[in-house]
């Protein structure tokens, strides 16, 4: 029997999850929660996940909650799948996925993440988006991406020659990223956009990505 996974397919973190499970090639069930309903503030998923937010991951007796260590738990479980992305057989290769998924985590989801709220949450949930909060974020991410335009001039992907969690992870917030009037900082950038044209047209991604609210 699959796993399953709680949350709704617009969800970044949710998405996380359901991409590493596509690469890896797990099957899995998802179940909808309803975040316009508050479902996910109700006691039957506050037991899968206590901080009220999705996804939840459930394996057999395992519960888990947190899209990027559900993400790692699926690499692990599933690495005799072929689908290697944590790259932990070799010490400097999973260093260097650990390296760029915590820059993933602290230095572009913080940028990143208040011009998703202000340009996709705020206008769904009747709100006028913030321009300076996402003029400050868009100056934050610039100088992210200038450090990805570096490192991307000597490796394909972000932790080297081969795609890894770390490319994964960035995949959800910069879907949506690139549907907005905002995407030229990706697209001004070579190195950068060749590297999310390769992550953006994997099959995992498109199938994943196809579910989101934005897809063509």
């Amino acid at each position: 029997m699959g796993v399953k996974v709680y949350g709704p397919t617009m969800s970044t973190c949710t998405a996380r999850v359901l991409l590493c499970l596509e690469e890896v090639g797990a099957e899995y069930e998802l179940v909808p929660i309803n975040l316009s309903t508050g479902e996910h503030k109700q006691p039957a998923h506050l037991a899968r996940n206590p901080i009220g937010q999705v996804p939840a991951f459930e394996d057999g007796a395992l519960m888990l909650h947190e899209s990027r260590a559900i993400a790692r738990y699926v690499s692990r479980k599933y690495k005799s799948s072929g689908a290697d992305l944590l790259k932990e057989g070799g010490l400097e290769e999973s260093a260097m996925v650990d390296v760029w998924l915590e820059v993933e985590s602290h230095q572009f989801d913080p940028a990143i993440g208040p011009i998703f709220f202000q340009s996709f949450i705020v206008p769904m949930i009747g709100g006028v988006p913030d321009q300076t909060v996402i003029n400050t974020n868009l100056e934050k991410l610039c100088k992210v991406l200038d450090i990805y335009e570096a490192r991307l001039s000597k490796t394909k992907y972000l932790a080297g020659d081969f795609f890894s969690l770390a490319d994964l992870s960035h995949v959800p917030l910069l879907y949506y990223f690139m549907g907005s009037p905002h995407a030229s900082v990706v697209n001004s950038r070579p190195h950068v956009k060749a590297w999310w044209e390769a992550v953006s047209s994997r099959p995992a991604c498109k199938k994943v990505t196809s579910a989101m609210p934005g897809s063509a």
